[in-house]
């Protein structure tokens, strides 16, 4: 199957509308808290987010595109929001992780991909060799993941108080996905 770019940015372009419609200016409750130990909130996704914006998919991009395999992509840090998120508020992670899309966005448009392009090989440093199609369409499924996180998050917030119906709601059944080994190896 070809990639289609415009499918892939039709879905990323989406990403930080939906984000903002659901946690811009909800009550923390629903935005810092978490499932647990190890687990993040919402708060944290969204510097999650920002930070595989500014370190992952654009120059794993070019990384393919310059260098094929012959350099590996550099570790992504999994925990960096933690640092980078400091101090900030979730409005301004928002406004963040939008301008950073759009600009992503606008690189990748720029670049006036080809076909052939999308079969190009670049490796990673877990996985070893990946296409760029493949890591368009993980970029895509990456940030549906997320959104699926977070919603799974912020359900658990309730899981007490939905009483019985628990067992017929699907978002409190999920184990998860955030500590699977596909996750860990960004």
């Amino acid at each position: 199957m070809e990639h289609n770019l415009q499918h892939t940015v039709a879905l990323l372009a989406r990403t930080p509308a939906a984000l903002n419609a659901l946690l811009r200016d909800l009550p923390e409750q629903w935005t810092l808290h978490n499932e647990g130990e190890k687990s993040w909130s919402a708060f944290d996704v969204v510097g999650h987010l920002i930070h595989g914006e500014r370190t992952d998919w654009i120059p794993r991009v070019y990384r393919i595109l310059e260098s094929g395999e012959s350099r590996a992509f550099d570790p992504f840090d999994r925990w960096a929001q933690e640092r980078a998120s400091e101090g900030k508020t979730l409005a301004q992670l928002l406004d963040e992780f939008a301008n950073l899309r759009a600009a992503n966005l606008n690189q990748l448009r720029g670049l006036n991909l080809r076909s052939e392009d999308f079969t190009k090989h670049g490796r990673h440093p877990a996985l070893g060799a990946v296409t760029l199609s493949e890591l368009l369409a993980t970029w895509a499924a990456h940030d549906l993941t997320h959104l699926h996180q977070i919603s799974r998050v912020m359900a658990y917030q309730y899981r007490e108080m939905v009483g019985p119906w628990r067992a017929y709601l699907g978002v409190m059944q999920c184990a998860g996905h955030s500590a699977s080994p596909v996750t860990r190896v960004k």
